[in-house]
Formats: C-alpha cells, structure tokens, sequence
C-alpha cells in the first residue's frame, strides 16, 4: 500500500489572512485518504483560528506515531509576541521567515513530500532585514538552487515570468537573453511534470506591437529574438516576440503550452483576470515541491474571517500532484552535492 503524500502548510504572515485560510483549507473539508496536510506554525495562533471558525484543534505531530489527516507542527515553539491583524511588521515577518526555513528542512530530509507556503509581505521582510524580495528567491536560496523561475497557473493558462519583482522602470535594462533562456527552459522542463501535453511556448514582446520595427523599442530585435534563436537550437520549441496583447487570447485557444511573460504584472493581470481566486504559484528548478496561492497577504481584510481559501485549496491540489510525479530537478540537486 503507498504511503500517503504529506504536505506541509506554513501559515504565512501571522499578520495576515494566512492563517486563516489555511485552517480553512485544510479542516474545513474533506481530503483524499491518501494526503496528510501538516499545519506548520504558531500552535497558539492556530489555536485562537480554530476556536473563530469552530473548527476542531488538529493533533501536535509527534515522531513516531501514524500522521492523522490534519496535523500541527509549531516548530518554534514557546510563547510567541503578538502580531495584531492587518499590520505589516518586522515581528510578524520573522516568524513567518523561521516556519519557511523550518519546512524547506523537512521537505530535504524526506519528513514532507512537498511545501504549500502561505503568502508573506515584501514590505515586513524589508524590515525583517531579510536579503530576498519573496518567497521564490529565498527558497532558492535555502535549497541551493541557481536557476529557478516563478510559474502561475490559472485556468487555461501557463505563465512562466523572466523577471519577477523588480520596478517596472528597470525591466528594460535588466531583461537579458540569459534570462529568457533560462525561463523558457526551466518551463519547457516542467511541462511532463505538470501533466501538460508538450508544446510552443509563446513568448511576449515587450514593447506596444511588438516594437513596430523598432520604432517603439528595439528590445525585441536586440534581447528577445536572439533569445529565441538560442532556444531553438536547444530543441526548445518556442514562438515570438508575440504582442502582450495578443498572445494570452491565443494561449487560451490552445495555440501554446505556456506563455513566457517579460514582467510581473504583463503576465498576471491576464492570469488574474480569469483566475482570481484559483491561481497557483509554482516555482520552477528547485528539488523540492512549492506551490502557494496567487495572491497576497490581504492586510484589509485580515482577522475578519471573509478571506477565501479557493487559491490555497488549489495550492494544495496541484503540489500533491507533482510530490506524486518525478521532480525533473531532484535528481540534478542530489547530483550536484556529491
């Protein structure tokens, strides 16, 4: 009989609607026999989210014992300070830095099959003093990843970012072929691992029209083309530069596999206009499984008990299906440590 795939959840900024969704994604309804979810953070928190939705109290996770559906692991255990709702705070984000590097451990000693990560807030981690923008480079960095890249899935589409939060007014300066490159081949190598039939991926321009023969930027001439040319040549089938404009409609009538985006928001205004509340985040290249809800950590409406767990639900669906697939890149990690 297969062991069952064990997930761990981290709660996110406690500040947040992390926790709250998280209670609500994992004890608010049924779960396949074969998933055990473990809830990883402030006992106490969880504790005061359950009591608000009468939701029973899940069993602490104990060494030795058979995994109940729904367990709770506080691995910084002891009175924890208080963080009120809605607040952005250093405090806040370093407990929520401490429950991420708690469970990137367990998922690399083989204790969880996979991470669902509750959204953190890039101002808290500022002030935290942490040295990464979010999630994606920081797990990148934890699990000594180089090459890794943030995938959002949603609906009918695919969108894989070759740069990711970073202002809008340096995009042009630092979009680089490499970087191009990098993406596209990271997503062409996820594709089987998504259950995803092969394909073209599309790849946006970056400029209106295209750049209209350069009259309105020669970034697609000079970066993006030559980009594409090298890919092929790696036997990585890939289309473009398509307008942004175009090429999501395209996408979605089956045209490409993923879409490759050039910036955060040209590719997840599309994403989140037709998938709101169900997108996922993946990240690409690590050699453990991460998925997280597409949104953030929702400050206004934290505390209130309205927030929605469809994203996390989602979340969780999608990384216990890729524990249960071959992680294209654990094998080259494992490799690379020997």
């Amino acid at each position: 009989m297969k062991r069952p795939v064990v997930l761990g959840l981290t709660l996110g900024d406690p500040a947040g609607i992390g926790p709250e969704i998280a209670v609500k994604a994992a004890l608010g309804r049924r779960w396949p026999g074969s998933l055990r979810l473990v809830l990883i953070g402030s006992a106490a928190l969880i504790r005061a989210e359950c009591r608000r939705q009468r939701l029973p109290f899940p069993p602490i996770r104990g060494d030795g014992i058979e995994l109940p559906p729904v367990s709770l692991w506080d691995p910084t255990p002891g009175p924890a300070a208080a963080v009120p709702p809605g607040r952005c705070s250093a405090r806040g984000a370093r407990q929520a830095v401490a429950w991420i590097e708690a469970a990137v451990r367990a998922c690399q000693s083989g204790e969880l099959d996979g991470l669902v990560t509750g959204p953190v807030n890039k101002e808290g981690l500022k002030r935290a003093g942490v040295p990464f923008p979010g999630h994606t480079e920081m797990l990148a960095a934890l699990t000594g990843t180089r090459r890794f890249a943030m995938l959002l899935v949603g609906g009918p589409l695919r969108v894989v970012l070759a740069t990711r939060h970073i202002p809008l007014a340096e995009v042009a300066a630092r979009l680089d072929a490499p970087a191009i490159i990098e993406a596209a081949t990271l997503m062409a190598q996820a594709l089987p691992w998504l259950g995803a039939p092969k394909g073209t991926i599309g790849v946006c321009a970056l400029n209106p029209h295209g750049g209209d023969g350069g009259a309105l930027g020669d970034e697609e001439r000079r970066v993006i083309t030559p980009a594409l040319r090298a890919l092929r040549r790696r036997g990585i089938p890939v289309e473009g530069p398509v307008p942004a404009d175009v090429i999501f409609h395209q996408a979605m009538r089956g045209r490409y596999a993923a879409v490759l985006a050039l910036y955060h928001d040209q590719g997840l205004g599309p994403l989140k206009m037709l998938a709101f509340e169900s997108g996922v985040n993946v990240t690409l290249g690590l050699p453990i499984v991460r998925t997280s809800p597409d949104h953030g950590t929702a400050y206004d409406i934290a505390g209130r008990g309205t927030a929605s767990p469809a994203s996390l639900v989602e979340a969780i669906r999608l990384a216990a299906d890729l524990a249960a697939r071959p992680n294209p890149w654990r094998r080259a990690a494992a490799g690379s440590r020997a």
